[in-house]
């Protein structure tokens, strides 16, 4: 048996607080709105992941998410811009990314990050 893919689902009232986040803050492709769940993603091949966490590194709390992106100022702006409280960060960690930390519209921790090249 071989997983195919990890998906994330968040319980949430306002499907449209979602897209506003997901789709035009960090610009993620709605790939399917059945009314009652959306989602969202990209037209790329990605690893399947998942991690689990006794705490988030650097002292902070673990988060619920993490998006990797690869423009980390560009996320930076566009969060500032849409008035989405910055909750930790941005900081370069020891073990080679660069992240910050905001809460979605359903109160989930999002670290997004970049890895350092």
């Amino acid at each position: 048996m071989n997983v195919l893919r990890i998906v994330a689902n968040i319980q949430a009232p306002d499907l449209m607080a979602a897209k506003r986040f997901y789709q035009d803050i960090l610009g993620l492709d709605l790939m399917m709105d059945l009314g009652w769940i959306v989602t969202f993603g990209a037209n790329t091949s990605m690893k399947v992941q998942l991690s689990v966490a006794s705490q988030g590194g650097s002292g902070t709390p673990v988060p619920d998410l993490s998006i990797e992106v690869d423009d980390l100022d560009a996320a930076f702006e566009a969060m500032s811009g849409a008035g989405i409280p910055i909750e930790y960060g941005p900081a370069d960690e020891p073990w080679g990314v660069r992240r910050f930390y905001v809460r979605d519209p359903f109160d989930r921790l999002v670290n997004i990050l970049v890895h350092k090249s």
